[in-house]
Protein backbone atom coordinates (compact mmCIF):
# COMPACT_ATOMS: atom_id res chain seq x y z
CA UNK A 1 0.00 0.00 0.00
CA UNK A 2 3.18 2.60 0.94
CA UNK A 3 4.14 1.71 -2.37
CA UNK A 4 0.72 2.39 -4.38
CA UNK A 5 0.86 5.44 -2.20
CA UNK A 6 4.06 6.67 -3.12
CA UNK A 7 3.84 5.85 -6.99
CA UNK A 8 0.30 7.95 -6.87
CA UNK A 9 1.94 11.05 -5.05
CA UNK A 10 4.97 11.42 -7.71
CA UNK A 11 2.31 10.95 -10.65
CA UNK A 12 4.15 13.70 -13.16
CA UNK A 13 1.02 14.91 -14.09
CA UNK A 14 1.23 16.67 -10.05
CA UNK A 15 4.52 17.72 -10.11
CA UNK A 16 5.43 18.61 -14.25
CA UNK A 17 3.57 20.90 -17.02
CA UNK A 18 2.02 18.35 -19.55
CA UNK A 19 4.13 16.59 -22.16
CA UNK A 20 7.23 16.48 -19.96
CA UNK A 21 7.81 13.17 -17.22
CA UNK A 22 10.36 12.31 -14.71
CA UNK A 23 12.18 10.50 -17.27
CA UNK A 24 13.00 14.34 -18.99
CA UNK A 25 14.22 14.90 -15.70
CA UNK A 26 17.00 12.26 -15.58
CA UNK A 27 20.48 13.85 -13.88
CA UNK A 28 23.68 13.10 -15.82
CA UNK A 29 27.31 14.00 -15.07
CA UNK A 30 27.20 17.69 -15.83
CA UNK A 31 23.18 18.33 -15.11
CA UNK A 32 21.82 18.15 -11.78
CA UNK A 33 17.75 18.88 -10.67
CA UNK A 34 16.27 19.10 -7.73
CA UNK A 35 15.40 15.39 -5.92
CA UNK A 36 12.55 15.51 -3.08
CA UNK A 37 15.06 13.80 -1.11
CA UNK A 38 17.42 16.46 -0.92
CA UNK A 39 14.90 17.89 1.66
CA UNK A 40 15.51 15.46 4.68
CA UNK A 41 18.84 17.30 4.86
CA UNK A 42 16.88 20.28 6.24
CA UNK A 43 15.82 18.35 9.32
CA UNK A 44 19.40 17.90 10.61
CA UNK A 45 20.72 21.60 9.43
CA UNK A 46 17.57 22.70 11.26
CA UNK A 47 18.76 21.08 14.58
CA UNK A 48 22.01 22.84 13.85
CA UNK A 49 20.58 25.78 14.03
CA UNK A 50 18.36 25.42 16.77
CA UNK A 51 22.06 24.51 18.67
CA UNK A 52 23.88 26.90 16.85
CA UNK A 53 21.25 29.45 18.24
CA UNK A 54 21.11 28.41 22.23
CA UNK A 55 24.82 29.27 21.81
CA UNK A 56 24.56 32.18 20.03
CA UNK A 57 22.12 33.01 23.14
CA UNK A 58 23.90 32.24 26.01
CA UNK A 59 27.43 33.48 24.55
CA UNK A 60 26.36 36.71 22.84
CA UNK A 61 23.06 37.88 22.71
CA UNK A 62 22.42 37.51 26.62
CA UNK A 63 25.82 39.35 27.46
CA UNK A 64 24.91 41.83 25.19
CA UNK A 65 21.68 42.51 26.57
CA UNK A 66 23.19 43.40 29.99
CA UNK A 67 25.96 45.74 28.79
CA UNK A 68 23.21 47.36 26.73
CA UNK A 69 20.89 48.13 29.69
CA UNK A 70 18.08 45.72 29.15
CA UNK A 71 16.42 45.04 32.69
CA UNK A 72 13.69 42.43 33.37
CA UNK A 73 10.56 44.42 34.90
CA UNK A 74 10.19 42.69 38.29
CA UNK A 75 6.71 41.40 38.53
CA UNK A 76 4.90 41.10 41.53
CA UNK A 77 4.31 37.24 41.99
CA UNK A 78 1.49 34.99 43.43
CA UNK A 79 1.16 33.73 46.70
CA UNK A 80 0.98 29.83 46.78
CA UNK A 81 -2.29 28.55 46.39
CA UNK A 82 -3.13 25.00 45.56
CA UNK A 83 -6.22 25.27 44.86
CA UNK A 84 -5.85 27.76 42.23
CA UNK A 85 -2.81 26.16 40.89
CA UNK A 86 -4.41 23.56 40.09
CA UNK A 87 -7.43 25.04 38.01
CA UNK A 88 -4.23 27.24 36.96
CA UNK A 89 -2.67 24.17 35.94
CA UNK A 90 -5.12 21.87 34.58
CA UNK A 91 -8.33 23.57 33.08
CA UNK A 92 -7.79 26.84 32.32
CA UNK A 93 -5.55 30.29 32.68
CA UNK A 94 -8.41 33.45 32.50
CA UNK A 95 -11.44 31.66 34.17
CA UNK A 96 -14.79 33.17 33.46
CA UNK A 97 -16.50 35.23 36.19
CA UNK A 98 -18.69 32.09 37.16
CA UNK A 99 -15.41 30.26 38.05
CA UNK A 100 -13.45 33.04 39.64
CA UNK A 101 -16.84 33.31 41.88
CA UNK A 102 -16.79 29.61 42.44
CA UNK A 103 -13.15 29.36 43.08
CA UNK A 104 -13.29 32.31 46.05
CA UNK A 105 -15.85 30.42 47.68
CA UNK A 106 -13.36 27.19 47.39
CA UNK A 107 -10.33 29.30 48.91
CA UNK A 108 -12.73 31.60 51.30
CA UNK A 109 -11.31 34.66 49.20
CA UNK A 110 -12.81 37.82 47.50
CA UNK A 111 -13.39 37.58 43.80
CA UNK A 112 -10.97 40.32 43.62
CA UNK A 113 -8.24 38.62 45.12
CA UNK A 114 -8.65 35.36 43.09
CA UNK A 115 -8.69 37.42 39.50
CA UNK A 116 -5.30 39.62 40.78
CA UNK A 117 -4.00 35.69 41.65
CA UNK A 118 -4.82 34.67 38.20
CA UNK A 119 -3.39 37.70 36.65
CA UNK A 120 -0.27 37.68 38.68
CA UNK A 121 0.51 33.84 37.64
CA UNK A 122 0.04 34.66 33.97
CA UNK A 123 2.43 37.29 33.91
CA UNK A 124 4.96 34.79 35.96
CA UNK A 125 4.52 32.80 32.94
CA UNK A 126 5.18 35.94 30.43
CA UNK A 127 9.02 35.83 28.77
CA UNK A 128 11.14 38.15 30.21
CA UNK A 129 12.66 41.34 28.98
CA UNK A 130 15.98 39.72 28.17
CA UNK A 131 14.77 36.31 26.33
CA UNK A 132 12.91 38.70 23.72
CA UNK A 133 16.09 40.76 23.16
CA UNK A 134 17.94 37.09 22.45
CA UNK A 135 15.20 35.99 20.68
CA UNK A 136 14.92 39.30 18.41
CA UNK A 137 18.70 39.65 18.35
CA UNK A 138 19.01 35.86 16.40
CA UNK A 139 16.27 36.78 14.01
CA UNK A 140 18.23 39.76 13.30
CA UNK A 141 21.58 37.89 12.76
CA UNK A 142 19.73 35.10 10.91
CA UNK A 143 17.93 37.54 8.79
CA UNK A 144 20.91 39.94 7.55
CA UNK A 145 22.93 36.66 6.66
CA UNK A 146 20.41 35.08 4.65
CA UNK A 147 19.40 38.13 2.96
CA UNK A 148 22.66 39.47 1.38
CA UNK A 149 23.47 35.46 0.62
CA UNK A 150 20.18 35.95 -1.38
CA UNK A 151 21.65 38.73 -3.02
CA UNK A 152 25.60 37.56 -3.77
CA UNK A 153 23.23 34.49 -5.12
CA UNK A 154 21.24 36.14 -7.14
CA UNK A 155 22.77 39.37 -8.35
CA UNK A 156 23.84 38.05 -11.82
CA UNK A 157 20.78 35.50 -12.38
CA UNK A 158 19.07 36.93 -14.98
CA UNK A 159 15.53 36.47 -13.05
CA UNK A 160 16.06 38.54 -11.17
CA UNK A 161 16.25 41.13 -13.43
CA UNK A 162 13.82 40.00 -15.92
CA UNK A 163 11.11 38.27 -14.29
CA UNK A 164 10.15 36.19 -17.49
CA UNK A 165 13.16 34.33 -17.44
CA UNK A 166 11.77 32.29 -14.50
CA UNK A 167 10.30 29.92 -16.94
CA UNK A 168 12.82 30.48 -19.80
CA UNK A 169 13.29 26.11 -20.52
CA UNK A 170 11.38 25.13 -17.76
CA UNK A 171 10.95 22.61 -16.00
CA UNK A 172 14.52 21.45 -17.62
CA UNK A 173 16.05 24.18 -15.45
CA UNK A 174 19.26 22.55 -13.54
CA UNK A 175 20.11 23.15 -10.09
CA UNK A 176 23.32 24.90 -9.52
CA UNK A 177 24.97 24.51 -6.45
CA UNK A 178 24.65 28.08 -4.84
CA UNK A 179 20.97 27.73 -5.46
CA UNK A 180 20.82 24.39 -3.44
CA UNK A 181 22.81 25.79 -0.12
CA UNK A 182 20.57 29.23 -0.40
CA UNK A 183 17.10 26.92 -0.37
CA UNK A 184 18.35 24.51 2.29
CA UNK A 185 19.83 27.74 4.79
CA UNK A 186 16.14 29.22 4.37
CA UNK A 187 14.43 25.97 4.67
CA UNK A 188 16.14 24.89 7.54
CA UNK A 189 15.86 28.29 9.35
CA UNK A 190 11.46 27.54 9.00
CA UNK A 191 12.08 24.13 10.49
CA UNK A 192 14.11 25.58 13.16
CA UNK A 193 11.21 27.99 13.70
CA UNK A 194 8.89 25.35 14.01
CA UNK A 195 10.83 23.31 16.40
CA UNK A 196 11.35 26.29 18.92
CA UNK A 197 7.54 27.25 18.31
CA UNK A 198 6.71 25.62 21.85
CA UNK A 199 9.30 27.86 23.38
CA UNK A 200 9.45 31.12 21.89
CA UNK A 201 7.78 33.97 22.68
CA UNK A 202 4.16 33.75 21.76
CA UNK A 203 2.37 36.60 20.68
CA UNK A 204 -1.02 37.70 19.40
CA UNK A 205 -0.75 36.49 16.05
CA UNK A 206 0.81 33.16 17.04
CA UNK A 207 -2.17 30.88 15.04
CA UNK A 208 -1.03 32.84 12.03
CA UNK A 209 2.38 32.73 12.70
CA UNK A 210 1.56 28.47 12.82
CA UNK A 211 0.04 29.44 9.21
CA UNK A 212 2.79 31.48 8.24
CA UNK A 213 5.23 29.17 8.88
CA UNK A 214 3.39 26.05 7.50
CA UNK A 215 2.59 27.99 4.42
CA UNK A 216 6.17 28.94 3.92
CA UNK A 217 7.89 25.41 4.46
CA UNK A 218 5.36 23.99 2.21
CA UNK A 219 5.99 26.48 -0.10
CA UNK A 220 9.60 25.88 -0.13
CA UNK A 221 9.49 22.35 -0.38
CA UNK A 222 6.94 22.19 -3.22
CA UNK A 223 8.70 24.93 -5.15
CA UNK A 224 11.72 22.52 -4.96
CA UNK A 225 10.37 19.36 -6.11
CA UNK A 226 8.68 20.84 -8.83
CA UNK A 227 11.73 23.10 -9.57
CA UNK A 228 10.14 26.16 -9.02
CA UNK A 229 13.62 27.26 -7.84
CA UNK A 230 13.71 30.38 -9.44
CA UNK A 231 10.68 31.68 -8.64
CA UNK A 232 11.54 30.96 -4.84
CA UNK A 233 14.57 32.63 -4.53
CA UNK A 234 12.61 35.73 -5.78
CA UNK A 235 10.16 35.23 -2.75
CA UNK A 236 12.58 34.09 -0.04
CA UNK A 237 14.90 37.61 -0.78
CA UNK A 238 11.45 39.73 -0.63
CA UNK A 239 10.50 38.56 2.62
CA UNK A 240 13.81 38.86 4.51
CA UNK A 241 14.55 42.43 2.82
CA UNK A 242 11.84 43.83 5.18
CA UNK A 243 12.39 41.35 8.35
CA UNK A 244 16.11 42.73 8.22
CA UNK A 245 14.72 46.14 9.85
CA UNK A 246 12.22 44.20 12.13
CA UNK A 247 13.84 42.82 14.49
CA UNK A 248 16.30 45.59 15.40
CA UNK A 249 13.08 47.79 15.16
CA UNK A 250 12.61 45.45 18.68
CA UNK A 251 16.08 45.68 20.08
CA UNK A 252 15.95 49.03 20.80
CA UNK A 253 12.62 48.55 21.82
CA UNK A 254 14.05 46.47 24.34
CA UNK A 255 16.71 49.29 25.11
CA UNK A 256 14.16 52.01 25.90
CA UNK A 257 16.01 53.83 23.11
CA UNK A 258 12.92 55.46 21.89
CA UNK A 259 13.40 57.63 19.05
CA UNK A 260 15.79 55.24 17.03
CA UNK A 261 13.19 52.75 17.92
CA UNK A 262 10.21 54.80 15.84
CA UNK A 263 12.93 55.91 13.27
CA UNK A 264 13.39 52.01 12.20
CA UNK A 265 9.84 51.28 12.38
CA UNK A 266 8.82 54.14 10.27
CA UNK A 267 11.60 52.46 7.97
CA UNK A 268 10.51 48.76 8.33
CA UNK A 269 6.93 49.79 7.52
CA UNK A 270 7.91 51.29 4.58
CA UNK A 271 10.00 48.36 3.19
CA UNK A 272 7.24 45.86 4.17
CA UNK A 273 4.59 47.57 2.57
CA UNK A 274 6.61 48.09 -0.45
CA UNK A 275 8.00 45.13 -0.58
CA UNK A 276 5.09 43.00 0.99
CA UNK A 277 2.09 44.79 -0.82
CA UNK A 278 4.03 46.02 -4.10
CA UNK A 279 7.10 44.05 -5.27
CA UNK A 280 5.77 40.49 -3.85
CA UNK A 281 2.27 40.90 -5.94
CA UNK A 282 4.22 42.11 -9.26
CA UNK A 283 7.14 39.80 -8.95
CA UNK A 284 5.56 36.78 -7.79
CA UNK A 285 2.02 36.64 -7.83
CA UNK A 286 1.23 38.26 -11.43
CA UNK A 287 4.91 36.19 -12.71
CA UNK A 288 3.49 32.84 -11.62
CA UNK A 289 0.21 33.82 -12.12
CA UNK A 290 0.73 34.99 -15.98
CA UNK A 291 4.11 35.01 -17.50
CA UNK A 292 4.29 31.16 -16.87
CA UNK A 293 0.94 30.47 -19.41
CA UNK A 294 3.34 31.63 -22.29
CA UNK A 295 5.78 28.52 -21.20
CA UNK A 296 2.84 25.77 -20.42
CA UNK A 297 -0.49 25.22 -20.19
CA UNK A 298 -2.50 24.62 -16.32
CA UNK A 299 -1.47 21.93 -14.56
CA UNK A 300 -2.13 21.02 -10.52
CA UNK A 301 1.32 21.75 -9.65
CA UNK A 302 0.44 25.37 -11.18
CA UNK A 303 -2.62 26.17 -9.27
CA UNK A 304 -0.90 24.39 -6.04
CA UNK A 305 1.88 27.10 -5.93
CA UNK A 306 -0.85 29.83 -6.40
CA UNK A 307 -2.91 29.30 -3.67
CA UNK A 308 0.31 28.96 -1.15
CA UNK A 309 1.35 32.07 -2.77
CA UNK A 310 -1.64 33.73 -2.46
CA UNK A 311 -2.31 32.32 1.37
CA UNK A 312 0.95 34.45 2.19
CA UNK A 313 -0.24 36.97 0.35
CA UNK A 314 -3.34 37.24 2.65
CA UNK A 315 -0.94 37.06 5.51
CA UNK A 316 1.03 39.81 4.43
CA UNK A 317 -2.21 42.22 4.57
CA UNK A 318 -3.35 40.68 7.27
CA UNK A 319 0.18 42.11 9.00
CA UNK A 320 -0.03 45.40 7.01
CA UNK A 321 -3.18 46.31 8.24
CA UNK A 322 -1.74 46.15 11.55
CA UNK A 323 0.95 47.96 10.82
CA UNK A 324 -0.61 50.61 8.92
CA UNK A 325 -3.05 50.90 12.30
CA UNK A 326 0.00 51.50 14.19
CA UNK A 327 1.37 54.34 11.79
CA UNK A 328 -1.56 56.12 11.68
CA UNK A 329 -1.56 56.45 15.86
CA UNK A 330 2.28 57.39 15.38
CA UNK A 331 1.04 60.24 13.38
CA UNK A 332 -1.60 61.08 15.20
CA UNK A 333 -0.24 61.25 18.72
CA UNK A 334 3.55 61.23 17.75
CA UNK A 335 4.57 58.20 19.58
CA UNK A 336 4.54 54.50 18.90
CA UNK A 337 1.87 52.55 19.78
CA UNK A 338 2.92 49.03 21.62
CA UNK A 339 3.44 46.30 19.06
CA UNK A 340 -0.19 44.63 18.62
CA UNK A 341 1.48 41.34 18.01
CA UNK A 342 3.71 41.07 20.79
CA UNK A 343 3.34 39.37 24.00
CA UNK A 344 2.83 42.77 26.54
CA UNK A 345 2.42 42.45 30.14
CA UNK A 346 -0.58 41.98 30.91
CA UNK A 347 -3.00 44.26 33.29
CA UNK A 348 -0.66 46.88 34.40
CA UNK A 349 -3.32 49.19 34.64
CA UNK A 350 -5.57 46.98 36.58
CA UNK A 351 -1.68 46.54 39.14
CA UNK A 352 -1.93 50.61 39.07
CA UNK A 353 -5.92 50.82 39.94
CA UNK A 354 -4.96 48.31 42.82
CA UNK A 355 -2.49 50.00 44.12
CA UNK A 356 -4.26 53.51 43.67
CA UNK A 357 -7.51 51.63 45.67
CA UNK A 358 -5.04 50.42 48.90
CA UNK A 359 -3.78 54.10 49.13
CA UNK A 360 -7.40 55.73 49.45
CA UNK A 361 -8.24 52.75 51.67
CA UNK A 362 -5.07 53.44 53.87
CA UNK A 363 -6.34 57.34 53.58
CA UNK A 364 -9.56 56.91 54.72
CA UNK A 365 -8.17 54.73 57.29
CA UNK A 366 -6.23 57.43 58.53
CA UNK A 367 -8.15 59.77 58.20
CA UNK A 368 -10.49 57.76 60.23
CA UNK A 369 -8.09 57.58 63.03
CA UNK A 370 -7.30 61.12 63.34
CA UNK A 371 -11.25 61.99 63.25
CA UNK A 372 -11.90 59.16 66.23
CA UNK A 373 -8.84 60.59 68.13
CA UNK A 374 -9.96 64.34 67.92
CA UNK A 375 -7.32 65.43 65.63
CA UNK A 376 -7.61 68.25 62.67
CA UNK A 377 -5.35 70.13 60.39
CA UNK A 378 -6.05 73.60 59.87
CA UNK A 379 -4.03 75.44 57.52
CA UNK A 380 -1.22 73.60 57.90
CA UNK A 381 -0.92 74.79 61.91
CA UNK A 382 -0.39 72.75 64.51
CA UNK A 383 -3.03 69.77 65.25
CA UNK A 384 -5.50 70.82 67.86
CA UNK A 385 -6.91 68.51 70.21
CA UNK A 386 -10.59 67.99 70.27
CA UNK A 387 -10.63 65.35 73.41
CA UNK A 388 -11.38 68.24 76.10
CA UNK A 389 -14.95 70.77 75.37
CA UNK A 390 -16.02 73.39 77.88
CA UNK A 391 -18.87 75.42 76.95
CA UNK A 392 -19.28 73.20 73.84
CA UNK A 393 -16.30 75.26 72.24
CA UNK A 394 -12.87 73.72 71.29
CA UNK A 395 -9.66 74.17 73.64
CA UNK A 396 -6.48 74.15 71.85
CA UNK A 397 -3.81 73.03 73.51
Amino acid sequence: MAHSLYEWLWQHEFWLPPGITWEDMQESEDTHYPQPRDLLLSIPFALILVVIRRAFERAIALPLSTKLGVRDKQRPKAQPNPVLETFYSTRCKNPEEGELSSLAKQCKLPVRKVEKWFRRRRNMDRPSLSKKFCEASWRFTFYIISFFTGLAVLYDKPWLWDHRECWTGYPQQPLQPSLFWYYMLELSFYWSLVFTLPFDVKRKDFKEQIVHHAATIFLISFSYCANYIRIGTLVMVIHDASDCFLEPTKIFNYMKWKKTCDSLFMIFSAVFLISRLVIYPYTVLYNTYYYSMEIFQPFFGYYFVNVLLVTLQLLHVFWSCLIIHMVYKFVLQGTMEKDMRSDTEESDKDEERDKIREKDKNGITYFSNVASNGYIQRNGSEPLNRAHLANGHAKER
